[in-house]
């Protein structure tokens, strides 16, 4: 079998990228559930499918406080009766009077969210020093993580984001993973090339002979 190219193996790349957007989308699993079930306006919350609804992290409206929901009929409007719910092209609640909830966003839910994403940024510093640890690709791995989120997340609400404060959320978590790991990495591989193991004179009388012959020259 043919060995592997040293500086690009791309079994290993695809895992890395993998394994980072996994932990980053459990990372953001752990946190918004419990976040949005204690912070969050309990009613749209139940009418969008719940704290655990894959939505909250998968679609970009809800980080942007944008409705998700469609009226009676396709239209955006409000009878006696709202219309159906939809959260990834799933229904996921029908028919709820107005006095229940009469169709308006949280805008609590949209900060929790995007407080837990600026936080999975920060986890992910710690993903990328130990799993990609070089520093010249910190910045490739962590705009792809965003790239794909952006395809996965357009996907799943059949739109592309259009909200300045996603896009603001977006950017400031990068910039906060790709300096911060970036620094780290370049200081861990400081650190490893300073071990330099010291000159240690075997004949002192040589040394002399030497100091000697240069003071000559000079």
């Amino acid at each position: 079998m043919a060995s592997r190219n040293a500086n690009w193996d791309p079994v290993l790349l695809i895992s890395q990228i993998v394994s980072m957007q996994t932990l980053h989308y459990l990372t953001l699993s752990i946190m918004v559930p419990p976040l949005l079930s204690f912070f969050a306006e309990p009613m749209s919350l139940s009418w969008e499918g719940g704290a655990a609804n894959v939505g909250m992290v998968m679609d970009w409206r809800e980080m942007a406080g944008r409705p998700t929901v469609r009226g009676m009929q396709g239209e955006q409007r409000w009878n006696s009766y709202v219309g159906w719910a939809w959260s990834g092209g799933r229904r996921v609640g029908q028919g709820w009077p107005q006095d229940h909830w009469d169709g308006r966003i949280d805008p609590v839910r949209g900060w929790v969210i995007a407080l837990c994403w600026l936080v999975a940024c920060g986890a992910d510093i710690y993903f990328l020093y130990h799993l990609i640890r070089r520093p010249r690709m910190i910045l490739d791995f962590a705009l792809t993580l965003v790239f794909n989120h952006l395809v996965l997340t357009t996907y799943y609400s059949a739109s592309l984001p259009t909200s300045l404060f996603f896009w603001i959320v977006m950017i400031a978590g990068s910039l906060l993973t790709v300096t911060t790991a970036e620094q780290l990495c370049v200081k861990r591989e400081m650190a490893e090339g300073l071990n330099v193991a010291p000159v240690q004179v075997e004949d002192e009388g040589m040394e002399a002979m030497e100091l000697g012959s240069l003071q000559h020259r000079g």
